[in-house]
C-alpha cells in the first residue's frame, strides 16, 4: 500500500491502492468517540449503528422514549425489520425536521458505492432504509445507487459498475471542490457531500435541500416495448422552469429497484449483497433554459434482460456547471401508468 495522507475515509481515487477504512458492519463494535475532525465521514454509517451516537441526535427531543415509539411504528408500518441504530437517526430526521403539511419535495440522494469495496454495505443498506423509511418529514427521497468501476481490478469485477458513474462522481469532486473521489460517498441534490456520523450535518443538509426551490417535472405514460422482453422504455417528460432563471440538463434514470449478489471474490468474498434503485441508464434527453419549459417524449435503450417490473424511472433536472439539482421526479412501474407493449 502506498503511503499518503487520506483526508477523506473510504476508497480514495488515486494512483495507490485504496486506504484503509474506518466503515464497519452494524454488528461490528466502533471506538466510543468520533474519528477526526479531518475525516469528516469517518464511521458513517457504522458510527450511526453504533449507540454511543444516540444522544446528541436526539439532543433537540430530551425523551428517548419517542425512538422507541418512534422505531415501533416505522416497523409495524412497513414490516420491515431494521438495524436499531437506522431506525434510531432515521427517527431523529423525522423528529429534528419537524411535521409539514405541504406537497413533498423531491430530493436526489445519490450513493457512490461498488461491490468490490468492503466499506459499502453498510451504506447500501443505509440507502435502502432511506429508500424504504422516507425518514424526512415534507420530502420525497429519490434514491440512486451509482456503481463506479475503479474497484473491478480489486479482485471483484461489480457487474452493475460504470465508467459513466465514475465520471459522474469526479465531476462532484470537481464541482464541490472536494479532496477526492471515494466510496461509499453521498452526495444530497448535487450540492452536499453527506456526513453521516454528523447529525447536525445531516439534518442540516437536508434543511437546505427542503429550502431550495423545485422546478415541477412531470412524468408519464411510461411505457415498455419489446418483442420477448423490454428492449426499450418511452415516456413523456414535462418540465416547467416558470420564473427560475435555470440552465440546466434534463436527464433520465433507469434504476433497479433491488438487486442482488454473490461476491466470490474481493474484499466482500463470501457476502450476499442487496442495493436498491440501481442505476443501469442514464442518459440526457433535454435542456432547460432560463424561464423557459420542456415538453417532450423521450426514449432510453434497456439492458437485455430488464424486466419491466423490477425498474424505476427518474428523471432529474440539473444546473450545468454548478451540478445543483433542481427538480426530480421517480415513477415504479407497479404505481400505474406504465406498462409493456409488443412492437
Amino acid at each position: 500500500m502506498t503511503k499518503g495522507k487520506a483526508v477523506l475515509p473510504g476508497r480514495v481515487v488515486a494512483e495507490q491502492k485504496p486506504v484503509s477504512s474506518p466503515w464497519q458492519s452494524p454488528a461490528q463494535a466502533l471506538p466510543a468517540v468520533p474519528g477526526p475532525a479531518t475525516e469528516p465521514n469517518a464511521g458513517v454509517v457504522g458510527v450511526i449503528f453504533d449507540e454511543w451516537l444516540l444522544p446528541p441526535v436526539f439532543s433537540s427531543i430530551h425523551d428517548h422514549r419517542h425512538m422507541v415509539v418512534c422505531l415501533n411504528r416505522m416497523l409495524k408500518q412497513r414490516g420491515l425489520l431494521a438495524t436499531a441504530g437506522v431506525g434510531f437517526i432515521m427517527c431523529s430526521l423525522v423528529a429534528g425536521l419537524g411535521q409539514r403539511a405541504a406537497a413533498p419535495t423531491p430530493i436526489l440522494v445519490e450513493l457512490f458505492t461498488s461491490e468490490g469495496c468492503s466499506s459499502c454495505p453498510p451504506a447500501d443498506a443505509l440507502l435502502q432504509k432511506m429508500d424504504a423509511f422516507q425518514p424526512v418529514p415534507g420530502a420525497q427521497l429519490i434514491v440512486l445507487s451509482e456503481h463506479v468501476d475503479y474497484w473491478d481490478q480489486e479482485g471483484w469485477k461489480d457487474q452493475y459498475s460504470s465508467h459513466e458513474l465514475t465520471n459522474r462522481q469526479k465531476s462532484y469532486v470537481s464541482e464541490l471542490g472536494l479532496p477526492s473521489a471515494y466510496t461509499p460517498q453521498i452526495i444530497v441534490d448535487g450540492t452536499a457531500e453527506l456526513h453521516a456520523n454528523d447529525p447536525h450535518q445531516v439534518q442540516s443538509a437536508f434543511e437546505k435541500a427542503l429550502k431550495d426551490a423545485k422546478i415541477p417535472i412531470s412524468l408519464g405514460s411510461v411505457n415498455f416495448e419489446g418483442s420477448q422482453e423490454a428492449e426499450v422504455v418511452r415516456g413523456h417528460l414535462q418540465v416547467d422552469a416558470g420564473s427560475e432563471n435555470h440552465n440546466a440538463d434534463i436527464y433520465i434514470a433507469v434504476a433497479l429497484n433491488h438487486a442482488e449478489s454473490q461476491v466470490l471474490r474481493g474484499e466482500n468474498h463470501g457476502q450476499r449483497l442487496t442495493h436498491v434503485a440501481v442505476v443501469q441508464e442514464m442518459v440526457k434527453v433535454g435542456k432547460v433554459q432560463k424561464k423557459g419549459s420542456f415538453s417532450q417524449d423521450f426514449q432510453v435503450k434497456l439492458k437485455p434482460g430488464t424486466k419491466p417490473g423490477d425498474v424505476r424511472i427518474i428523471a432529474f433536472v440539473q444546473e450545468s456547471g454548478s451540478g445543483k439539482v433542481v427538480g426530480a421526479a421517480s415513477v415504479l412501474e407497479n404505481q400505474g401508468g406504465t406498462g409493456i407493449a409488443s412492437r
